[in-house]
């Protein structure tokens, strides 16, 4: 995985960063703390500008960010809850879980998408209660967008700043890149296995 994103980086540039930055936000197997500190790799390479790798990898977050927005604000509480009913299990959430996030985001909108963005996994799934509860679009795009900077710009400036290490790095990031795939996949298990149906 480490050399994939390297050539796609390199070969692709900006648009590569953009896109990879997309498809991690829309199904995030590949995740950003790997895409965005080998951009900051090639960056230090002077192959492209750390200033314009943020910018792009920002952007990629952001828009990706949005399908899952609208998709919480096309299916609404009800449908997601009636949805849950049926396939709790397979997606591991019951409609109570759904009502108490809803509720607690509700409560915290602004707040809890801005940091939501500079946690890994929840940095993802943060648009969809967004959706849910029809937070307004330009409040969503601005705290996203703030939250996203923010994370791209320490994960690229990581990348940046460790260049002289990038082989002992390769080292340690393709190893990691897998675990967390491996982790993402145990997660789910567990909570499918110990998962019990709530009204």
């Amino acid at each position: 995985m480490f050399d994939t994103i390297v050539e796609v980086v390199a070969q692709s540039g900006y648009i590569g960063i953009f896109l990879l930055m997309l498809a991690e936000n829309v199904f995030p197997p590949i995740p950003s703390e790997l895409i965005m500190p080998l951009a900051g790799f090639v960056a230090a390479n002077g192959d492209l500008h750390i200033v314009l790798v943020v910018l792009f990898g920002t952007a990629g977050s952001v828009v990706g960010a949005l399908p899952w927005y609208y998709a919480g604000m096309l299916f609404g509480r009800d449908r997601i809850k009636r949805i849950a009913s049926k396939h709790g299990r397979w997606i591991t959430v019951s409609p109570g879980d759904i009502d108490a996030a809803s509720g607690w985001f509700e409560r915290h909108d602004r707040a809890v998408v801005f940091f939501g963005r500079l946690i890994p996994a929840i940095r993802t799934l943060i648009s969809v209660p967004a959706g849910i509860v029809r937070m307004p679009l330009l409040p969503f795009l601005a705290y996203s967008t703030i939250g996203s900077l923010i994370w791209t710009t320490l994960l690229a400036m990581a990348g940046y700043l460790l260049q002289s290490q990038y082989t002992a790095v390769e080292q340690y990031l393709d190893p990691v890149s897998k675990a967390v795939v491996i982790l993402v996949v145990a997660v789910y298990i567990y909570r499918f296995v110990r998962f019990k149906p709530q009204a």
